[in-house]
């Protein structure tokens, strides 16, 4: 009775035994590096269940064995959900490491990037061309509502959402600025210094002298001068749905309408672009001077005048220089006020 009794329990000593000595090599490899050599990109559908999780990353060369990802899962952390999505697999990410990242939801992140001074339109069509969003964009919002910048996204966000965020940031963003305006602007609302912003932004390239060129035009308006900004007149000619695709002519210039600054005084009823924090900063804290035009000097930026007769003479010398060299971006770039094509 004894003997048996003992040699019973020299059994489960040994079952025991054999059972821990499984559990400690199923998690020392579970924890070891994994057979990865090059970084790899998965994407876990939705409804995948572990199992199928784990075939998968065995096929893909992420895990070496998929058991051992099965039991080392359950044995290190049964109670974790692995989620769906596109995850970044590292060279000789171990099992566990893999596990983690999945239980985490560490999608690969993505970004769009919105150019500053698109319309809106455009925008809502850079991000439907956008393969890894889902869904519709929607409707187009107003122009001036959506802030240029680079988003971040993981792949299966919808291109709605990513819309509104870009809503969110302009409304955060004009917020923040117009509470810390410079006094004696001529703004009765946040949405006149977007307007006014969406010009400045499509009249220069240049960051470092868009403070100048906002000055320029708060000096027009606040003499009662006509804006005569060219970009004004091509969106009265599109509504921002696409380029015009020539130069402006005289006619042009004496188009009824109430975006056209060259006949109405004063502002354009809204935005003609969505202007970035740039442009906005510089119609909100503008540069203090006493120019009331400006010119492209040939090299992308522009001259400033303070009288119409100093304008004239630059014009003339961007004309002439105009003439003398081929054609380059910064020389399209149009006059302000009272100047002739």
């Amino acid at each position: 009775m004894l003997r048996a009794l003992a040699r019973a329990l020299v059994f489960l000593v040994v079952l025991a035994a054999v059972i821990g000595g499984g559990v400690a090599w199923f998690l020392h490899e579970y924890r070891s590096p994994g057979p990865l050599t090059a970084p790899a990109t998965l994407v876990i559908e939705r409804g995948s269940g572990l199992t199928a999780i784990a075939a998968q990353l065995e096929a893909a060369g992420v895990v070496e064995n998929r058991w051992v990802f099965l039991a080392g899962t359950a044995l290190d952390g049964g109670d974790r959900v692995l989620k769906a999505g596109e995850y970044a697999f590292a060279p000789g990410i171990s099992p566990a490491e893999a596990a983690d990242l999945l239980a985490r939801g560490s999608n690969v992140s993505h970004k769009v990037t919105v150019p500053e001074g698109l319309t809106s339109a455009e925008i809502v069509a850079l991000v439907q061309a956008e393969p890894l969003l889902t869904g519709e964009a929607g409707d187009v919002p107003a122009d001036g509502s959506l802030l240029p910048e680079t988003y971040q996204f993981i792949r299966g966000d919808t291109r709605a959402a990513v819309i509104e965020r870009m809503r969110k940031a302009m409304r955060q963003e004009i917020d923040a600025l117009w509470a810390r305006r410079a006094n004696g602007l001529p703004f009765k609302s946040p949405q006149e210094a977007v307007t006014l912003a969406s010009i400045v932004e499509k009249e220069t390239g240049v960051p470092a002298e868009r403070p100048a060129v906002a000055s320029v035009f708060l000096n027009r308006l606040q003499a009662g001068m006509p804006l005569q900004a060219d970009p004004t007149v091509i969106y009265a000619l599109t509504q921002g749905r696409k380029p015009l695709g020539r130069p402006l002519t005289r006619a042009d210039w004496k188009l009824d309408s109430p975006y056209n600054t060259y006949v109405v005084t004063g502002l354009p009823p809204g935005p003609i672009a969505n202007p970035g924090r740039d442009a906005l900063a510089a119609v909100l804290k503008p540069a203090v001077t006493d120019y009331y035009y400006f010119v492209a000097d040939g090299s992308g930026g522009h001259v400033f005048a303070r009288t119409l007769e100093e304008h004239n003479r630059n014009v003339a010398e961007w004309q002439k220089r105009r003439q003398a060299a081929p054609p380059t971006p910064g020389d399209a770039a149009p006059a302000s006020g009272d100047e002739t094509p």
